[in-house]
This record gives C-alpha cells, structure tokens and sequence, in this order.
C-alpha cells in the first residue's frame, strides 16, 4: 500500500513540473549542444550558407521545419571557429527568416545554429550550418585623376589640377578599382550644371569624359564613391580648377612715386606685387614693353629701364600659370619742360539769397610733370564793374581759405553784395617748377528773387471775338509766381497795341494793379483782367511784372507774357450772338497767333 502512494506521488510531481515548464525567449544556450531531445521536428537552412561558403553584404537565411510538433520560437546564433556563440536574432513567428549582415562582423570562419523551442513536447531541436567564411572586402580605389591638366598634380588643394577649357570643353575623369565584387561608381562636386551618371553597373568605362557646355571659372574637388556588391563603399576626392581670366595687373611704382622724372635712369618696383590672379592658377610671369617694342619677361620685383628725354610709354601685363594673358596697364613717365595747361574756374551761382559758403575751384592740368598742388594759390576780390588788374571794392588780392584747387568763399550776407563783381585769379605751378598766373575773371552776385509768370495758366479766355463793348470783352488770367517767398507789393499791368503797328507805336496800358505786401507769401497768386477788343482786327496784349523795374530779381526775361485777341470783322447785322468761326478760320487764326508770338 505506502509502495502505491509514493509511485502515485511521483507521477504527480512530474505531471505537475511538466505543466510548469514555459518555452524559452530569446535566450543564449551556452552548454554544448544535447545529442538528444524529445522534439520530432527538424529546422533545416534552407538557403544556407552552405560549407566554406565566401558570405558578403547582406544575405537572407531561411528555415524549414520537417517532422511532427509546434515550433513557436527560433534562437539564431552565431560563432566564430573556436568561439562562443552569440545570439543574431529570435524569430518568434512565420516566416521563418531573417536577413544578416555580414558587415557586423569581422572576416573570418563562422558557424550559425538556430534552436527551436517545440511546445508540443516542451523540448528544443537544434541545427548548425556547416563552417564557412565572412569575407567583406572594402573597395579599393587604385587610381583616380583628371587627365592633361595644364599644370598641377590635383592631389591637394594647394597643388590643384588647373585647366585652361572653354564652356563646351571636356574634362576626362578616370579610376581604378580593387574589388571581388565591385558594382558601381558615382562622381560629384564636378564643375556643372549636373552630375555626370553612375558608371555601372550594367557596364563600367571606369571614368567619365564630363562636358556640360556650360563650365564656369573656378575650383572643385571632385569626388569619386565605388559601391561593391557587399553594400561597402569607399571615396577618394581630387582638387582641381578651371582658369580662362588672365590676372589682373595693377599700378606699380615707378621712380621716386612722381609721375615725372629728373633722371634717365628709371626703377620700376613692385612688378610681381601688382599682379593678381585672384582664385585662379596663380601668376607665372610679369612683362613689359616700352614705347611699342618686344615683350620682355620679367620674374623679379623690381627693374631699371634707361630712358632719353621725352615721352616714353611703359606697359605691363600679366600671365598665369595656364597661359592666360592678364589685362595691359601703361604708365607714362616724361621728362617735363613747359608749363601747366590753365583751363578755367567753375564757380557755385551767386545769388543775394546764398546762405555761407560759395565753392569755388579751378581747372588746370599738366600733362608732363602735373600740378604741384602745394604751390597752387587762388586770390579773390570784389570790384564794382568786373575789369581791371585789382579789384577796387577789396582794394587788394586775398587768398581763398583752404589749400590745392577746390575752395570756398564763406560770406555772413551775399545780399549785401549784390551787383557787385566776384574776381579771381590763380596762380598754377607744376612739380618741375614751372609757374603762370592767370588773368583776372568776374563773376556778378545776382539777386537770388526772380518773379515769372505760369506760361500755361497765363492766357485769354477767347481768341476771337466780335468788336465792341456787347460783345468784345475778354478775360486774361494770369498766374504770378515767385521762386522764394516774397513779402513786398508787386506792380503788374496789362497792355495792348494793335498787331499790325509800326515801329513807333507805343503799348498802351490798360489796367496797372498793385499786390498788396505778402500777396506772394505762399510763391503763387492769380489776377484777372477785363480787356474789350475794340475793332475788328488782332490786337496783342502784354501782362508785366513790376514794370517800372523797381525790384530786383535774377531775371526779367520772364516778366512779359504775349497773347493774342482778334476782333471779327462782322458786316451783316443781326446774326446770333454766339461767334462759332469755321474750321478754317481757327486753322487760320492758330497760324496768326504762332506768327505773332514768333515775331515776339
């Protein structure tokens, strides 16, 4: 009986711990793998890899499972010969597989096992491959260059590979590749528009002839990237520029600084120093030709040309590395005997309303030596009629404050020098020593008023008019204006005179008007005037800003405005009161009136 109970007891210990047991997940079995197992079912690799296979890149392993239970996890392992295994995945469901990257490890000899946990039996079933190798090989670029540059070797940034091409040329770009399974190769940072297309890897030609038709100047550093078929990659740039700008040459010193020399023998200096060729492939060589003669190569800084009396014109250019000729600057270096060329003054207007300062300079130039400004001397003075050798209001010549050609005359009221005359004379010298003072030279200080009348808005309302007080009035309207604000009364006045007068005649006046002060307080005002044409006939009228000429402006050119009125000659009586002429006579009438105003 207690023999029953303890076999009873032991079967329900090992149902109970049969029914406690639960499947592994993603565990590492580091025990050596059991030569037996409970479980029915067989995992096979179905696409391996297979014995001493060469594994590269990426590759996806699958599994079958053949026989009888349930499979509901797979433990995918790894080792290196004589290592440890180590876990690459838990496939936990269909399908069975999964991709491995060969790239995570390092070359060499490796097994894979998969162990699958079988629920059915709650037991594992194991498998290993057979032992093969990771051989991921990184390309390796073997060459890369752009052919026939004009000069540098490309490999670095201070050693471009420069190249003297035209838009529509062709750069050849070429490599060379060590690779088991090389697939393609890219080219970027090339000078564009654009990229030139992937080499491979349907077909390789191992470089690109790269034209776009649209090469610009200046510097690029292509880069080339080789993929094999592993997924590896590797790159290698090169350094190289397109130069079709000749450097830019610039002033150099020529002698003592001055632009005339006192000596034959003449130093040039600075010669590599002006010449520039910015980002291109660099300066090569300066030269320089005197007086039209041969180039000759300079490749120093300084140089000393032996020169006769006389003109002489020196001219320097530039040549880069790639055989761009720069642009040609000339100097001119004479020996100088004569004097300065006097031009003229160039005076600001004077005007009573000038507030400080007038600017005054004077024009002159030497086309040897040139003007030795520190010797330069401007003198003024004021003078009642603008003739003679001093100016009789100053008494004496004074000199213009400040120095070289270009002065000023500051005054505390032109006004108070109205009338009057500005005189200036100048003494020139050039920097040979050779000195002339000019002739004395007026300039009047005009009032700075000038009233005018508006040509536009200054007119007859008719041209043409039946005579007579029904039906011969006319309205003129005028428009006064002034160029500054003026507070005092004007006189203005209309006048007329019969157009076919004679010499002798005298304009009669018909109407004088008196602006009260401050009527030009706002530069505008608008008088009107009643005038009846008295007989058939053209008539002109004259409307006149102070005409008896007691205020003083700038101008009084524009004091007087001319119109025109013509009186019909009517003989039939009783026709309509309105004058519609025919188109003719208005044809006619504009002839007239463009007549008269000419003549006027």
């Amino acid at each position: 009986m207690g023999g029953r109970v303890v076999a009873v007891s032991l079967v329900t210990f090992l149902l109970l711990s049969m029914l406690s047991v639960s499947p592994p997940v993603a565990t590492h079995l580091d025990m050596e793998e059991k030569s037996f197992n409970t479980s029915a079912v067989n995992i096979v690799f179905s696409n391996g890899p297979a014995e001493d296979e060469s594994v590269t890149g990426l590759k996806t392993i699958a599994f079958s499972l053949t026989g009888t239970g349930t499979i509901d996890s797979i433990l995918v392992e790894i080792a290196e010969f004589g290592g440890s295994y180590s876990t690459l995945t838990n496939l936990t469901g269909t399908p069975w597989l999964f991709n491995f990257d060969s790239t995570s490890q390092t070359n060499g000899t490796y097994t894979l096992r998969a162990t699958g946990w079988d629920s059915a039996v709650s037991d594992v079933t194991i498998t290993t491959t057979d032992e093969f190798t990771i051989d991921n090989q990184v390309p390796v670029i073997t060459a890369f260059t752009a052919l026939s540059p004009d000069v540098g070797a490309g490999t670095t940034s201070s050693d471009r590979a420069w190249f003297n091409v035209s838009q529509t040329g062709t750069i050849e770009f070429r490599y060379g590749i060590s690779d088991d399974d090389f697939d393609r190769a890219t080219l970027q940072n090339v000078p564009g528009p654009g990229t030139p297309a992937t080499d491979g890897p349907t077909s390789l030609s191992y470089g690109w002839d790269w034209s776009t038709g649209s090469f610009s100047e200046g510097t690029w550093n292509p880069r080339l990237t080789v993929f094999d078929n592993s997924g590896l990659s590797s790159s290698e740039t090169i350094f190289i520029g397109i130069d079709r700008s000749g450097p830019a040459m610039n002033s150099v010193l020529i002698g003592n600084g001055n632009a005339w020399q006192s000596s034959s023998s003449v130093n040039i200096n600075g010669i590599l120093d002006a010449a520039n060729d910015g980002t291109g492939s660099g300066v090569d060589f300066v030269e320089l030709q005197v007086d039209g003669g041969s180039w000759t190569s300079l490749s120093s800084n300084s140089h000393t040309l032996e020169l006769s009396e006389g003109n002489h014109s020196i001219s320097l250019r530039a040549t880069d590395r790639v055989g761009n000729i720069g642009n040609t600057i000339s100097e001119t270096i004479r020996i100088d005997t004569s004097m300065p060329e006097l031009v003229g003054w160039t005076v600001d207007p004077l005007t009573t309303d000038l507030i400080g300062t007038a600017n005054i300079s004077y024009s002159t130039y030497d086309l040897l030596s040139g003007i030795d400004i520190s010797a330069v001397s401007l003198q003024y003075g004021f003078d009642s009629n603008g003739v003679g050798l001093t100016p009789d209001l100053s008494g004496q010549w004074l000199e213009l404050p400040g120095s070289g050609l270009d002065r000023g005359l500051a005054m505390a009221n032109w006004a108070t020098k109205s009338r009057q005359y500005l005189m200036l004379r100048a003494t020139i010298a050039d920097e040979a020593g050779n000195s002339e003072t000019t002739e004395p030279q007026a300039f009047q200080v005009m009032p700075g008023l000038d009233l005018s009348w508006n040509a536009t808005t200054t007119d007859v309302d008719r041209l043409v008019v039946r005579p007579g007080e029904t039906f011969g009035n006319v309205t003129i309207t005028g428009e006064l204006r002034s160029n500054q604000i003026y507070a005092g009364a004007v006189v203005v006045s209309l006048e007329a005179a019969p157009a076919d007068r004679s010499a002798t005649t005298q304009w009669t006046v018909m109407n004088v008007q008196t602006l009260p002060a401050g009527s030009l307080g706002d530069g505008v005002e608008t008088i009107e005037w009643s005038y009846t044409v008295p007989n058939s006939g053209q008539y002109d009228l004259r409307v006149r800003i102070d005409p008896t000429n007691v205020i003083d402006e700038n101008s009084e050119i524009n004091n007087d405005h001319y119109m025109v009125v013509t009186g019909a000659d009517v003989s039939s009586p009783g026709l309509v009161p309105s004058f519609a002429p025919t188109l003719t006579a208005l044809i006619c009438v504009g002839f007239i009136v463009a007549w008269l105003q000419q003549r006027d």
